[in-house]
């Protein structure tokens, strides 16, 4: 009997080693993660309860959520974050997709190419707002000036609200198609050769292996890039803040720069908090969707 009691704690005291080992060197990262990430949170949920500035928080409960819902701002926020989301990422992921496949091929110049649309995405956001600011400036804007050769005159962009949240789609899906490119490129260079010259052979055409073998192939990458594309959604607003401010009458208004214009510019701390909770909620529930639903029916 004291034979396998001796060989289960050796066991045991080698797992743990290890195990202690392991969790050593994610220490320092976790700690990162608690301090910038997890007591961040915690500290949103507990001033989500309180309402007023900093110097005069008062609990209040729950009833600073129904003051938020009722809100008519945050409600149009809302909408304007899930247009921005559903003009953003389908298009982006589409045509990254579609530049990847063509960049892939051995041709003259593709290194060029494939630099050439990833550019965009080194550029900070303040910079990027501040060329299409140029290009949607009205009569000597670089769009008008093309749609002046066809003698068609231009709205203006960024002062119209039916035209403010198209102008931003545009802009977000020029920056973030080449980032989203480098993922699809690196997810078909590993794809297995074998397969298209069996599809070949059979007598496939181009159309027919992309739908029955690249694109099933590519869906780990395609769920990868369609979380990072949502997060971008809801997290690049730095744009607003250059172009729009959120204007004109909040049409291009997001909800993470509502967050900041209600903390840092009303100083309402305990309705800001609210909204980030808010934020923090969707977030949580997209990612949820996509790995625990999604990454199910992903062939890996």
């Amino acid at each position: 009997m004291s034979n396998p009691k001796r060989k289960f704690k050796k066991r045991f005291s080698l797992g743990f080693r290890q195990n202690i080992f392991a969790y050593s060197l994610l220490l320092p990262s976790f700690i990162f993660l608690a301090l910038f990430t997890f007591y961040p949170m915690l500290k949103s949920i507990h001033l989500s309860l309180y309402s007023g500035p900093m110097t005069r928080l008062k609990f209040s409960g729950v009833d600073q959520y129904k003051e938020v819902f009722t809100d008519d701002v945050f409600r149009q926020v809302i909408v304007n974050n899930l247009i921005f989301v559903v003009g953003t990422v389908p298009t982006s992921l589409l045509l990254a997709m579609y530049l990847a496949i063509w960049l892939n091929k051995k041709m003259k110049g593709s290194a060029l190419l494939r630099t050439s649309f990833f550019y965009p995405t080194v550029i900070p956001l303040i910079a990027v707002a501040n060329i299409w600011l140029f290009v949607y400036t009205p009569q000597y804007g670089l769009l008008e000036k093309f749609l002046n050769m066809f003698g068609v005159n231009g709205p203006n962009w960024l002062g119209d609200p039916n035209t403010v949240m198209i102008a931003m789609i545009l802009m977000i899906i020029w920056k973030d198609s080449g980032f989203f490119m480098i993922f699809y490129l690196a997810g078909l260079q590993n794809l297995p050769n074998d397969v298209y010259e069996a599809a070949r052979i059979e007598g496939a055409k181009p159309f027919q292996m992309f739908r029955h073998i690249t694109f099933p192939l590519l869906m780990p990458t395609t769920l990868f890039v369609m979380i990072v594309s949502i997060t971008n959604a809801f997290k690049n607003v730095d744009h607003l803040y250059i172009m729009t401010k959120g204007g004109p009458d909040n049409a291009s208004n997001l909800l993470l720069y509502y967050i900041y214009e209600v903390a840092f510019t009303n100083w309402d701390l305990g309705k800001a908090a609210v909204l980030t909770v808010i934020l923090i909620t969707v977030l949580l529930g997209v990612t949820a969707f996509n790995y625990l639903y999604l990454d199910k029916k992903i062939h890996y």
